[in-house]
């Protein structure tokens, strides 16, 4: 653990255009193909749509509520109204007053070890989950290894 330093901030909401997938797991290798090729969708409806993303990428997750599976959230930030004339969708994640945090360099598919940080962090420090995660990429190069990504949990008192 001692390779990363967990910071709690706060996070503004966020509008975010996005679309979803199924991965089979929260495992690296079944989440990694969905939301690439989500991303890699989203980036061709926004420029059909003539909009530009105007912050890093925000991926998250949700159970799916089959005891398997997982939703997969691919979001970019976007400056337009709430609408359903896109083919994706257009939604607000909402401020986050209590993220802990960490930054995850590298690939995506070790990101195991930083998540397992995270978490006992948490612990450690008398906190809990309170809702899901969000991976924020604040470096994307074309070289897997220089991927720099902030892990944030939002957490409550134990």
């Amino acid at each position: 653990m001692t390779d990363y330093e967990v910071v709690v901030k706060s996070v503004p909401a966020v509008r975010v255009a996005e679309l979803t997938g199924t991965a089979t797991s929260m495992d690296p290798s079944s989440i990694g193909p969905v939301v690439r090729g989500l991303y890699d969708r989203l980036g061709a409806e926004l420029e059909r749509a003539g909009l530009v993303p105007t912050g890093p990428a925000i991926a998250y997750y949700d159970d799916a509520g089959d005891d398997k599976n997982t939703v997969v959230h691919a979001a970019l930030p976007v400056e337009t109204d709430l609408s359903d004339e896109y083919d994706f969708t257009v939604t607000d994640l909402p401020a986050e007053h209590r993220m802990a945090t960490l930054l995850h360099t590298g690939s995506m598919d070790n990101c195991l070890p930083a998540y397992q940080a995270l978490a006992q962090w948490i612990e450690q420090g008398g906190y809990r989950a309170a809702g899901p995660s969000r991976e924020v990429t604040l470096v994307f190069t074309d070289d897997v290894d220089g991927w720099v990504t902030e892990l944030q949990q939002p957490i409550a008192k134990a």
